[in-house]
This record gives structure tokens, C-alpha cells and sequence, in this order.
């Protein structure tokens, strides 16, 4: 059945808040995973609240944190998620570097102790909104071994960043650095669905179809050792600069384990800082221009942006064991 996105949005509000989340949190982390359902990111939607309210009952999450800046310098600050769901946290963090790239023309925000942090590309858009470039990054729980190893090391480590543009949707890039995100995997154990070869190894190295042995042992890195070395780039950048728990540190999120520690990092740049916000639009349409005239070319981000068009007028499709799900929680008691 489809529903509209304030019904859905609704339920998983209700849904966040039985499980423990103070309400500011409830709604930022539903408004985050309704949008996500929408752009067809299914890995990073809907799916997401039954776990999440897991680690809410648990004490996995924090759910009546409140994120706060505990250290700024000049373009740079640290927000401290004191353990709650990412999004709050994320978009105090996102609030900060736009504010402080404004007035130095660069900025970097990191957040530790944090949870898993989503769609990395929608904590972006109000970067794109003021105008500025916007780069950010996540670690995550192991799931990538380093070159060469057989274990998972590194977390999938998404990358994000977003291109606004004059009277144009922003482009949007939104990778993890696995052959195919974990969430995937998730709603393929979920269905009892087989997972094809190339996604994952099990916890002994060898290939695997079975998604539950690859939720337990290393998905594969885009580029191989190209991957790898991006995944370690991102574990410095959100781990080594903010203080929080490095992937081999953070157990999964799919079994019984400690309260993550993730960090997040947010980069923001002001156009106007360098060659000009006029010159920064007319060269990005320059690009544009020339991509558009391939036949075929798409640009990254047009799909989503499209799917979540189409949500919004049509209404989201969920499935309805899941529906249900959902239901059930929001009509659940904290234990």
C-alpha cells in the first residue's frame, strides 16, 4: 500500500518515542529515515527504526541525549553526540560549519560518540541551501578488511558531498566504499534472499552468497586496495580528528554489543572565498553543460531527487510486513 510521508513520518515518530527518544529526537531521526525511503535509499529507510528502537531499549542509544559544541577554534568545532542517534548531533554540526565557513570561508565540524549516521548525503542540504559546497564524511562498524587482510577492519565509510547549483537541483554524490552498502545486505537476510558473489567474503575470507555470513564477516572495498586506503583515509578523518571510536572498536549494529562511538566529519566551503560564488556557478554549468551533451549522461543525484518527486506526490510504497512492524512499535511500551 502506499501512504503519504506525514502518515509514515508519523508512525515512526511514534515509534522512536516509545522506544525511549525524547521527542526532538524522534522527529529529527524519522524525518531523516522518511526522506531516505523516498529517494529510494530503502538500505537507509524505514527498515532502519526497528534497529534503532532495538538499541534504544537496549541502551545502545542514548535517546534522551542532548548534542552539544564542547570545543571550537576559529573555523573549526567538535560536537560531542553523547551517544544518541546521529541526526540531531549531525545537524547541530551542520548548523556550525555553515555558520563559520560564512565567516572564514572553510569549515570543518566533527562529531563523536555518535550512532550510525544514515543517508550521508542528507545531512548535506542545508550546506547547498547557504550556497556552499559540502563534503562529509562516517565511520562505521568493521566491514571492510585492509589490503592485503582477511578480517573486517574498517567500516563501509561513506563519503558524501554536495554541488549547489543557480537554478538547478544540486548535485548530489552519495557513495559507501563497498561494492554494495550493508543496509542491502540487511533486507537481503531479512527476505532469506541469496546476495550474488563479488559483494562479500564470510568471516574466514572465502566468498559468500549467504548474507548472513557476510553481515558477520567483510564486504568487499570498491577498487580493492583503492577502497581500502579510502576507508582509512575516512577512519582519520572522522576517528583520529574527533575522538571517536574507531570501526574495529565499535561492534556491529545487527548483534548484541557495546554502545557505538562513531564520528562523523562535515566539511563546509564558501564559492565566494575563492575565485567567487559567479565564477563558481557559471564554470560548474560549463561542466554540466558539456556532460549533458553525451547522450545518456546522468548526473549524480538526479535519481533520488526524481524518486523522492515522485514519493511526494504519489506516496511512499511500503511493504506490508514492515508497515506493520512499525505499527507494533509505535503501540509498544518501553520494558
Amino acid at each position: 500500500m502506499r501512504y503519504s510521508f506525514e502518515e509514515i513520518t508519523a508512525l515512526a515518530v511514534r515509534a522512536l518515542k516509545r522506544a525511549g527518544a525524547a521527542k526532538a529526537m524522534a522527529q529529527a531521526t524519522a524525518d531523516a529515515l522518511v526522506a531516505a525511503e523516498m529517494e529510494g535509499l530503502t538500505g537507509h529507510g524505514l527498515s532502519r527504526v526497528p534497529l534503532y528502537c532495538e538499541h534504544l531499549r537496549q541502551g545502545r542509544a542514548n535517546g534522551r541525549a542532548k548534542p552539544k559544541v564542547v570545543k571550537k577554534k576559529g573555523a573549526t568545532c567538535l560536537v560531542d553526540a553523547h551517544g544518541g542517534l546521529a541526526f540531531l548531533a549531525s545537524a547541530l554540526a551542520v548548523k556550525e560549519a555553515v555558520k563559520r565557513a560564512k565567516r572564514y570561508g572553510v569549515a570543518f565540524a566533527g562529531v563523536t560518540n555518535s550512532h550510525h549516521f544514515g543517508a550521508a548525503a542528507y545531512h548535506l542540504a542545508p550546506v547547498a541551501q547557504a550556497g556552499l559546497v559540502g563534503l562529509t564524511f562516517t565511520n562505521s562498524p568493521s566491514a571492510i578488511n585492509a589490503a592485503g587482510g582477511k578480517k573486517a577492519f574498517f567500516g563501509t565509510n561513506p563519503i558524501a558531498a554536495i554541488f549547489p547549483r543557480k537554478n538547478a537541483d544540486p548535485i548530489v554524490v552519495d557513495l559507501s566504499l563497498t561494492e554494495v552498502v550493508r543496509g542491502k545486505i540487511m533486507l537481503y537476510a531479512k527476505e532469506g534472499k541469496p546476495i550474488p558473489l563479488g559483494w562479500a567474503v564470510d568471516k574466514d575470507g572465502n566468498p559468500t552468497t549467504d548474507p548472513k555470513a557476510a553481515l558477520t564477516g567483510s564486504l568487499m572495498a570498491i577498487g580493492g586496495v583503492k577502497g581500502a586506503a579510502l576507508a582509512l583515509m575516512v577512519e582519520v578523518l572522522c576517528v583520529a580528528l574527533t575522538g571517536a571510536a574507531f570501526s574495529f572498536e565499535n561492534d556491529s549494529y545487527f548483534e548484541p554489543g557495546n554502545k557505538p562511538r562513531i564520528g562523523h566529519a562535515i566539511l563546509a566551503i564558501d564559492p565566494d572565498a575563492l575565485a567567487g560564488a559567479d565564477s563558481y556557478f557559471s564554470r560548474l554549468e560549463e561542466m554540466i553543460s558539456k556532460m549533458l551533451a553525451d547522450e545518456g549522461v546522468r548526473l549524480p543525484g538526479t535519481r533520488r531527487q526524481l524518486a523522492a518527486t515522485k514519493a511526494r506526490a504519489e506516496g511512499l510504497e511500503i511493504p506490508n510486513a514492515l508497515h506493520q512492524e512499525l505499527k507494533t512499535l509505535a503501540c509498544s511500551r518501553m520494558k
